[in-house]
Formats: structure tokens, sequence, C-alpha cells
């Protein structure tokens, strides 16, 4: 390793200072600069016109091996690069500004390399950098850290995954810049007058990239997805409505909810066998059916020994009356929700139990974690996913449910559950290390692991689907995405996860959803005929037209199903199952949205600050998003029609609920106009409204210039073809939008087996023009109608062959 000089002329002639005009001063396309001061060895070099990699480690040592399990961008080169970097010859510290010299970011203070003398990992590091940031500058990210903030200014949070709390190293700035600091252990995030940290408690090095194109948060998440990986397609029918529950108890209970959504015509395409299908709390995860119910062996001795508690009185009753159940095996019921023209996901653990095959082959394999976890005393272990033969052994034993034909898996307990956390547990040898050092990425191996088996079976015809309840950068890689685990039934916790949501959205992580309504009813005594429940879950439902998935969920002895909280007629009922509707008729827009995902580095639901970064206002709000580029969602958060007493009874506050009308504060960022959705009022930007809202609907705008495509009144996701779409165009402004479509599964849009039809809408001349469709797969709809509308009711239909055409409105 070759050291230059410590001087800052030097340095300059490899790498741009921000003062530096672009020409012969910029360094080549893949410069590295290596620079010792104060005992420090600091290497910098570019992965990318808009990625910088750092690396600083003890002078007195050679440039260590650091593993990353989430950066996947290993070596690049910067032909004209959008980030100069000037380095201090004195004091060592980096500064990072654009092309045209303005600052962006830098280091202050003295990085914290310092050697580990006890505990877990003796002789390693714990390393710390700060950087000093504007004063008006608003810093987002961090993952999902179940906390009202949307920026981190003057906070400080602990880094290190627990149910409800997603902990990811990476910020992004209001200035248009992103910083990752790459560390999969215990780790911590503080802001204060003395600048921005970063600190971990074990490493080799100090490591972290910065990361800027042009400014915009769009142009951030492209360069983070080159850095950690492509979001992958989600099947179509993910999109739609899900229920679950937790849990039922026999396929039969399962069969009989989905009967009963499609004979009430509620709109439905996924339903979850949660846990205990395997049976008792020492079979845990055994990711077999041996619980009698499933497999016709009530009453069987042999198989009693696998009943779980809670049905052991059932059981005698289900043998003294003779019941017969109506699906005798697991196969008939994956059988039966498909020809009901809905699919099925399953629950799976990271933890085994010790009656099972899979806990007795990972103990001889020397892969399973000591630790006290959920089901707490039951001889429960979670197994070791940095090891690459215990991923193998996990899908050996899963390998027969996708054979069985089940269609995503609920990848529970990730973090994973840890009771009694202490120095000494951090001391857990895993087979990349202390578990202190890797324990952020224990959701990243355990769904990578699930991800590249099913993606390498052979005649694997669809799309790997992970429900996960915690989350890693690069998570977005491998098919899976994150709820927010076991939250309680609240408005105040309702009003945390909206931020939560946003925030883990800008770490480049696409896929997320709550449990609508939450988890825990306690607060309501479980009660579904509750009204003030009856009011939290509308809203939540109603949120969750708008999130990236939509699933509806609850923890025993809470039910969940709509028709649980009324029956048609019922404000309730009614407003739940129109949210529900709407989401079908949105697919088009939201499935096209998933297309830009994939195919652009787009993102779903979008922080403010993605789209009005200069609007201060907006950028600060909590409550409010983006939803695709068309869509303001400012989701009810507190209730406006009951109140609930202290023995938590609810009462309404209006004797008619459905003619109540309250108003919400809704604030519209400056810059456009914006449409009340579903009124179609118009409003100027840069004010706050008064939006009436009655328990039917929720505040949702649309930006001038939009163009939303509203697909069919359908109960499943594939009932129709999009062959008749009705385009709402909003004027205003000049806009555009992509309709993408695919086979709705597997994996031919990565051959490119997709299309993709342009749209923009000229506002001067009210023309329309739909532009040639580009690219084809199998089953592509050639000629279909579109119903052209517009909000003062002007209306066209074409019909449209895959040629450009033009509309004058």
């Amino acid at each position: 390793m070759n050291h230059t000089s410590n001087t800052l002329l030097t340095l300059a002639l490899s790498l741009m200072t921000c003062s530096a005009a672009t020409g012969s001063s910029q360094p080549s396309g893949h410069s590295i600069i290596e620079h010792q001061t104060q005992g420090v060895a600091v290497h910098v070099n570019y992965l990318s016109d808009d990625i910088v990699h750092v690396v600083k480690y003890p002078a007195t040592s050679d440039m260590p091996k650091h593993h990353s399990y989430s950066v996947i961008l290993s070596q690049g080169k910067a032909e004209h690069p959008n980030v100069r970097v000037s380095i201090d010859s004195v004091t060592g510290c980096l500064t990072y500004c654009n092309r045209e010299g303005e600052l962006l970011l830098r280091e202050t203070g003295t990085p914290m390399l310092e050697e580990r003398t006890q505990g877990a990992a003796i002789g390693q590091l714990r390393i710390g950098q700060k950087w000093q940031l504007t004063e008006d500058e608003d810093i987002y990210g961090l993952g999902q850290l179940h906390d009202t903030a949307i920026s981190w200014r003057g906070r400080e949070m602990l880094l290190w995954n627990h149910n409800t709390y997603i902990a990811i190293p990476y910020v992004t700035s209001s200035k248009g810049y992103g910083l990752y600091w790459d560390n999969a252990g215990k780790s911590r995030f503080s802001d204060s007058a003395e600048g921005m940290q970063f600190t971990s408690e074990v490493s080799t090095c100090i490591d972290y990239y910065i990361i800027y194109h042009d400014g915009t948060q769009d142009g951030v998440m492209a360069a983070v997805r080159q850095l950690s990986g492509q979001a992958t397609m989600m099947p179509l029918w993910t999109m739609g409505h899900w229920q679950c529950r937790e849990r039922y108890k026999t396929s039969d209970e399962l069969a009989a909810v989905l009967d009963r959504y499609r004979e009430l015509e509620i709109p439905v395409d996924g339903i979850v066998q949660d846990w205990q299908y395997w049976g008792c709390d020492s079979n845990w995860n055994a990711m077999s059916f041996q619980n009698p119910y499933y497999i016709n062996k009530v009453g069987d001795p042999q198989w009693e020994r696998y009943l779980p508690d809670d049905l052991r009185q059932m059981a005698a009753e289900y043998k003294a009356q003779g019941k017969q159940p109506r699906l005798k095996s697991p196969e008939e019921m994956v059988e039966y929700v498909h020809r009901s023209n809905a699919h099925l996901m399953i629950s799976i653990w990271a933890s085994f139990g010790p009656w099972t095959r899979p806990y007795r082959e990972m103990q001889k394999a020397g892969a399973l974690l000591p630790f006290d976890t959920w089901p707490r005393n039951k001889g429960v272990m979670p197994y070791d996913p940095f090891n690459p033969k215990a991923r193998d052994i996990y899908w050996k034993y899963l390998s027969h449910l996708y054979r069985m034909g089940f269609d995503a898996w609920w990848t529970d307990s990730t973090e994973p559950d840890h009771f009694n956390e202490s120095d000494s547990t951090d001391c857990y040898m895993t087979h990349d290390g202390p578990w202190l050092s890797v324990k952020n990425a224990f959701p990243l191996m355990t769904n990578r692991g699930i991800y590249e088996h099913q993606r390498a079976t052979r005649g694997n015809h669809k799309r790997s689907v992970q429900m996960t309840r915690s989350g890693t950068f690069g998570l977005q890689r491998y098919g899976t995405f994150s709820w927010s685990g076991d939250i309680s039934a609240s408005w105040k916790e309702m009003k945390s996860q909206v931020p939560s949501g946003l925030n883990y959205s800008l770490c480049g992580i696409p896929y997320w959803n709550t449990d609508l309504g939450g988890f825990f009813y306690w607060e309501y005594d479980n009660d579904p005929h509750n009204p003030a429940l009856q009011e939290l879950q509308t809203r939540w439902m109603q949120w969750g037209t708008y999130m990236p998935l939509m699933r509806n969920h609850c923890s025993s002895p809470m039910v969940s199903e709509l028709y649980a909280f009324g029956k048609k007629g019922d404000w309730a009922y009614d407003a739940m199952v129109d949210a529900i509707r709407m989401r079908y008729r949105l697919l088009p827009y939201i499935y096209s949205m998933m297309g830009e995902v994939v195919q652009h580095s787009g993102t779903m639901m979008r922080p403010l600050v993605m789209d009005f970064a200069n609007d201060v206002k907006a950028r600060r709000l909590n409550d409010e998003y983006m939803f695709g580029h068309a869509l303001l969602v400012k989701p009810v958060t507190d209730p406006l029609y009951t109140w609930r007493d202290e023995k938590k009874k609810g009462h309404l506050i209006y004797p008619d609920v459905k003619q109540a009308s309250a108003p919400v504060s809704v604030y519209l960022p400056a810059g456009t106009q914006w449409y009340d959705f579903y009124t179609g009022q118009c409003h100027k930007g840069g004010r706050t409204v008064q939006r009436p809202t009655p328990i039917s609907d929720m505040p949702v705008y649309v930006r001038a210039g939009s163009i939303i495509p509203i697909g069919p009144d359908v109960q499943f996701s594939s009932e129709q073809r999009w062959d008749s779409l009705t385009l709402r165009i909003y004027p205003g402004a000049d806009g555009t939008f992509t309709l993408y479509e695919d086979e709705g599964d597997g994996y031919g849009y990565e051959q490119g087996q997709y299309s993709e039809i342009p749209f923009s809408w000229d506002n001067n001349s009210r023309t329309l023009n739909i532009g040639q469709r580009s690219g084809s797969f199998p089953g592509i709809i050639l000629s279909r109608q579109f119903f052209i509308t517009l909000p003062d009711g002007s209306s066209r239909t074409i019909r449209y062959e895959g040629k450009e055409i033009s509309v004058h409105l």
C-alpha cells in the first residue's frame, strides 16, 4: 500500500476539492486516495458517479477486511462524479460538496477507533464518526423506530433491532444526500450542537458511504438501490387485500372465513395461516403440519401430544360429537384457497422447538443460538442464519411446504425475540462472530436464505414473497417486505406508525405495512362491537388503502374479520368495505408504482421531502405523504365521532355517524394545485385547509397534472383483465404517468417481459398524449378501451391499439 504525502496539494491531484473546477482536476473514474494523520489512515474511493466509499482505521495496521451484509456494489468507478471531496491535511476530516461546490456535509472532530479490551470481540474496535450539519437541515431515515419523529435532528437513538423497532444506520438529508454507516452490530445515532454522530460497538474499521446525485431524494434512492440491490416485483395479488388473524385454529376455520368474504362480496386476495399448525410449543416451527386438526387426527392417541394447550378441550368435544373436518389435509386447504381465487401465506419462524427435526439437525451443525426466546421456557432456540449450512437446513424442511403450493412466507420474529439481554448474551458466537457485531443483519440473512433457495428451485414459477417482522438495509433485493410488528390498537400508536413507515421507506425498502387496526386490542377489551374501536379500525383500514400493502390482522381473542364489526348498512362495516373496494379500483395505479420501484428505483410511500424539499413546512410533517407521485394522503389519526371512557367502553358523539362530517386539518404543499380525490374540489397549494371528513372517506388529494388509471370493481386482483380502464386527468399543470403491466407473477420481467404505456398531459392545449406501447409479455392486452374523464365532468372514450394517439379535451 503506497501512501501519498500529507499535503492538501498532493491530495487534490487525486481527489477533487469542493472548490475545484470540473476538468483537469477531476479524479480518474476509479481514483483511490490514501492519507494518514494523527494515527488514522483514511481510504476514499468512488464506486460510481453518485457513491463515495470511506474507510478509516488505525495507521499502525494495514487496511482491514470488513464484511458487508448490505452492500453488493464492491467495485466501480466514476466518469463524472457528482460528489466532490476534499481533505484537511492536518485533521484528516473530509468535506463533501456537489459539482457546483455547494457544501453537503463536513466531518468534524477526531474519529473514534478504540480497541476493545474486554467482553465480546476483544482486539476489535469501538468506532465513531461525527459530521457537522447545517442549521436548517432535516435528517430522515434510521429505519422504523416506533416514534412520532419525521426528522431526527436533536435526537439520540439506539440502533438495535427488536419487535416493533427496525434500526437501520442510514440517514438522508433535506439537502439531497444520503449516508450509510455500514455496521450490522449494536450502534447509536445522535445529533446535537456538536454534530451528527454514528458509533458502533464492534468493527474492524469505520466504513461508510456518501450518496448524492442531483439534490433530489429520487436521485439518492437510485444510488441506494445501486449500492444495496434493486427491489424485486411482488405478485399482483399481494397488492390486493389480505385477511389475517392470530390465529385460525383449523383449516376449516380458515376456509369458512374465506367463504364468508366471498359470500359478502368483500374483496380479498390473501389469507394467512398463522402459528401452531405444527402443534404444541415444544414442536415450535416444525414447518410441518402435526397439529391433529389439520391432518384429520383428532382423537388419535399417537398425535394427541402435539395438541396446543388451548385446543385440548375443543378436541375432547370434537371427538365426543364425532365431528369430521371438511378439509382433511393441508394439501386440501391449499387447493381450496386457490380454488376460491385466493392465495395462502404461512407463518414460519427463525427458531425451533426441541421436538422438531430442524432443531436436531441444526443442533448437530452447531447452528442454534442459546437465547431466551419466544415461546419462553419451552426449549425453543433461534437458528444461526449467518451459517450457510443452517440456511440450507432451513430450506430443506421448508421446501415441502413450497411443494404443497403455499404462496408466501411469513418470516416471524426475525430480530429475533431475545429476552434478558445482557453483556454476556452479546458474546454469543454466531458463524460470523459475536452477536454484538451482527444482530441487525439477522433478518437480512434469514430472508436471503429463503429467497435464494426458492429462486434456485427447479421449475420455480412464482415470485418469492416474504413478510418479515424486522429489516436490514438491502432487504428489498430478497423479495421481502416488513410489517411494523406487534403494535397496540390505539390512536397514539397509529400516530407513530405514519412517520415510522415513511422513514423506513427512505432507507430504500419500498414495501411496508402495519397490522391494520393494530395487533393487541387490550385498550378496547377485544370487542369489535365497541364503537370507539370501530372508528379506530375504520380509519386504519382506510389508511391501508394507501399503504404499499393492505393487510388486516389482530391478536387473539380479538377477531378482525370485517363482518365482526357489523353488517351491510352499518357505518363501520360499509366504510371498511368501501376502503377495500377503492384499493382494488386503484390496482393499475398501485401496480404501476411497483413497476417504477423495480424498473426505475422508485418509492411507493413518499415522505414529503421527496417531492417538496423546498417547502419547509411540508417536509417536516409527520402525518402526510405522497402515495406515488399523484396522491397526497393524510390518515385520520384522531377520533372524530366516538370517545372511550375509563372502563374502555366506547360511546357515540353523534347519534347517526353517517350524517356527521367533522373537519380534519390538511396542509397542501406549495407549488401546485390540489384536487380532493373524493369530491373533485380544487385548492391552491401552500396553505392549510379544513377538510370535512365523514366516516365514509379520508383526506386524499391529487396533485394537478396527475393521470390516474382506475380499474374495475372486482373481488380479487385477477378477476377481470384491464382491457377497459378509466383515466382520471387532473388539469392545472403538465404531467406524465406510465402504465406498467406484466404477467402478474413469475420472473419474466427480469428478462424484459413487461410493457409500459406512457401518458402525458399538456395543460395549455388540454391534450392527453398516449404514447406507443413498449415491450411485451405473454398474455399482453393488445387492444383496450380508455374512458378519459376530468373533474369538470368532461370525458371521452377511445380505443387504444398500442400506437401513439392524442386526445383533446
